[in-house]
């Protein structure tokens, strides 16, 4: 969900502090059931920090919320975005990282580099403050991380299909049918086959797609 700025906003981002100004004022606008669920933000800028967008990725519970990496970087090929910076709250008023949250900033870094895309910073933040992974040095350890750096011989790959979906999105609806789901499955199903060819392992497919182990499976059997 596209997020509008308002007329006392920032448009552009120098530092922390603007992010948190602007992402404070666009979680105390939502209403206090939602305040009290975990958002799941990315801010998408050019090169000089003009905010391009503000996205919504994912509403979820109390204590958490599931983004697919794919989908957190899809606005930001189509809106030719060359920095982004994520942003979720806490409702608990913590501003502890989780494991998952390190996880999850793991994953996406090596993502944005596929697609040649900055992964600025990493914001937690609550209606009084904010935390910075940038500030606190564990953007750079995490970037340091090879925990999900996918095999090199798959990345141009990755990044040329990546550029395929950002267009096809551009031409269908919203809603997904029956005939966009069997293209997507087709899609996959190429890619399962020709990571196969290049040796790449069943659990590293896994990890690539973003899908699970079980799921490769069943797309090698439709392939066969």
């Amino acid at each position: 969900m596209d997020i509008k700025l308002t007329k006392n906003d920032k448009r552009y981002i120098q530092n922390t502090d603007d992010v948190y100004s602007i992402m404070q004022r666009v979680l105390l606008r939502e209403n206090k059931i939602d305040q009290e669920k975990e958002h799941f933000w990315i801010i998408g800028m050019n090169l000089r920090g003009y905010i391009l967008y503000i996205e919504l990725i994912a509403l979820g519970t109390y204590k958490a919320v599931n983004i697919e990496p794919m989908n957190v970087f899809r606005v930001a090929v189509m809106k030719n975005a060359s920095r982004v910076i994520i942003v979720h709250n806490h409702p608990s008023g913590s501003l502890t990282p989780s494991e998952d949250d390190k996880d999850t900033t793991d994953r996406l870094i090596q993502v944005a580099r596929i697609l040649n895309i900055e992964l600025t910073d990493h914001l937690i933040i609550t209606p009084r403050s904010y935390i910075s992974f940038r500030t606190i040095r564990l953007m750079e350890e995490l970037e340091q991380s090879l925990k999900y750096v996918p095999p090199y011989q798959v990345v141009e790959r990755i990044r040329k299909e990546e550029k395929q979906i950002a267009k096809e999105q551009l031409a269908v609806e919203k809603s997904k049918t029956k005939a966009e789901r069997e293209k997507r499955e087709k899609l996959m199903r190429a890619t399962v086959t020709a990571l196969l060819d290049k040796g790449v392992p069943t659990e590293d497919i896994a990890k690539i797609l973003e899908i699970t182990p079980i799921a490769v499976e069943r797309l090698i059997n439709k392939t066969e």
